[in-house]
């Protein structure tokens, strides 16, 4: 539908449209510029009151207005376009942009992106600091992340394609690649699943659209698709020929195609040399199976412990504790989680104290009154620091879950059930579908791919992608 093409119908259906009066922060603006009425529609907050103050200024000294193309011809702005359409213009409204319209040119209407967002500081993300390196981070703010990856990509072929979701948010969403270094069969690919799904809504940000693109693999764990909240990281990315995709209202920037080796790396490994990047993420690899298999094996030994070799009995606790082994370890698997979840709802200033003094409270309380033993705390301690090894807590959380379902096994079957555990820790990572059927979750091991491989545990040269 259109605008009418008379002055006042327009305005009244927009009005009516925007519900001015029934929305004290939607703004609908009159003004008398060369004998012509004009009106002004805009969102208070979302608007530069200094550049349009000189907007109005600038229309003011006007003799005549003319038609809608001459002025835009001459409107002293960066952004000016025309619109006819009434939900181009009420989205456009609604998005920051302002909608100006006359007498002058009735059936036609202006719009002015002279829109700001509330935002932050482009900090670093508390999820994933580094030791040496750039100190910025993406924001909530789509123009201003995109605006921080041209900063380290000055290439014409960095390619920005813009995606309206539609839905009640209308969110804004880019997809980003270099031309000619990206999959060309991934960016047609995601583009038509952009383009395809139609959200109530685009709230939650990366989360919304990551659940669009992958409907199906719900109770497999582990993360399907990677994100990272830093501009270094995701240009690095787009030179090895990922495609990211960015969403208005989240710092979190999605990289495709995904692999569960791309967690093994972190963005310290290349700011410090080679050996000692090496070296770093092969000792988080080896803390990253740890903290899955360290509980069940351990409790294996336990259960097993008349066939232990001597040199071995200092793993069967003296003082076993009131509670069965299993459920004492099922039981600070779960109190750990709620710690975590005290601490975020605590404020900064006692999160860290609660965080702290309550793990030591409640662990020498519990070992005191006989609940547990000392080895389950011991033990639960490193898991539990070995899940921050890395950043993604979605991966945290899969191997979480992997390491308890092994504990039952054992626990039912013995040392069968260690075993049956580790076949489903391979069939999870094997059969987890990420967004792209053709590019395989555990490359470069399936398919293996010797080269890429090493370049993955020790850091020589980037990598690239294989395919199925």
């Amino acid at each position: 539908m259109e605008l009418s093409l008379s002055h006042k119908e327009s305005i009244a259906f927009l009005s009516s449209e925007l519900r001015v009066k029934e929305s004290y922060d939607i703004i609908e603006r009159h003004m008398r510029v060369a004998g012509e009425d004009v009106c002004f529609f805009y969102v208070d907050g979302f608007t530069k009151d200094a550049e349009m103050q000189r907007l109005m200024q600038y229309l003011l000294s006007q003799k005549s207005l003319g038609g809608a193309k001459e002025l835009v011809e001459i409107l002293p702005y960066v952004e000016v376009e025309l619109g006819r359409g009434v939900e181009r213009i009420v989205t456009a409204v609604l998005s920051g942009q302002t909608a100006l319209l006359s007498s002058s040119f009735p059936g036609e209407a202006i719009l002015i992106d002279a829109r700001t967002y509330p935002a932050r500081s482009t900090a670093e993300p508390d999820t994933d600091r580094v030791m040496q390196g750039s100190r910025d981070g993406f924001v909530e703010t789509l123009v201003m992340n995109t605006a921080l990856i041209r900063r380290r990509i000055r290439d014409p072929r960095l390619t920005m394609r813009h995606f309206d979701l539609g839905g009640s948010s209308h969110t804004d969403v880019v997809m980003c690649y270099v031309e000619g270094v990206a999959d060309e069969k991934l960016v047609n690919e995601l583009s038509d699943k952009l383009k395809k799904i139609k959200p109530k809504g685009v709230c939650l940000g990366y989360r919304s659209i990551s659940e669009s693109l992958i409907r199906h693999g719900w109770l497999n764990p582990f993360p399907k698709i990677r994100l990272t909240e830093r501009p270094d990281t995701a240009s690095a990315q787009l030179l090895e020929g990922s495609v990211l995709i960015i969403c208005d209202t989240s710092p979190q920037v999605m990289i495709f195609p995904t692999s569960i080796f791309d967690y093994l790396q972190q963005t310290d490994d290349y700011y410090f040399p080679p050996l000692t990047g090496s070296y770093l993420r092969i000792v988080r690899t080896v803390i990253l199976i740890l903290s899955v298999m360290v509980t069940p094996v351990w409790y294996l030994c336990v259960e097993f412990s008349d066939t232990l070799p001597d040199y071995l009995r200092f793993l069967v606790p003296d003082s076993p504790g009131a509670l069965p082994i299993i459920l004492q370890l099922l039981l600070i698997e779960v109190a750990i989680d709620g710690l975590k979840i005290a601490s975020m709802n605590t404020p900064d200033m006692l999160s860290n104290s609660l965080s702290v003094v309550g793990a030591l409270l409640l662990g020498d309380f519990a070992v005191g009154v006989g609940w547990v033993c000392e080895d389950v705390i011991l033990y639960m301690a490193f898991v539990s620091i070995a899940s921050f090894a890395q950043q993604n807590v979605e991966l945290g959380y899969a191997f979480k879950f992997v390491r308890v379902a092994m504990l039952i096994a054992v626990y039912f079957l013995g040392a069968w059930g260690l075993l049956a555990g580790a076949v489903l820790f391979a069939l999870l990572l094997i059969t987890n579908v990420t967004v792209s059927g053709r590019f395989r979750y555990l490359y470069p091991l399936v398919p293996f791919n010797p080269r890429a491989l090493l370049h993955l545990l020790f850091r020589v040269k980037k990598r690239d992608f294989g395919e199925k």
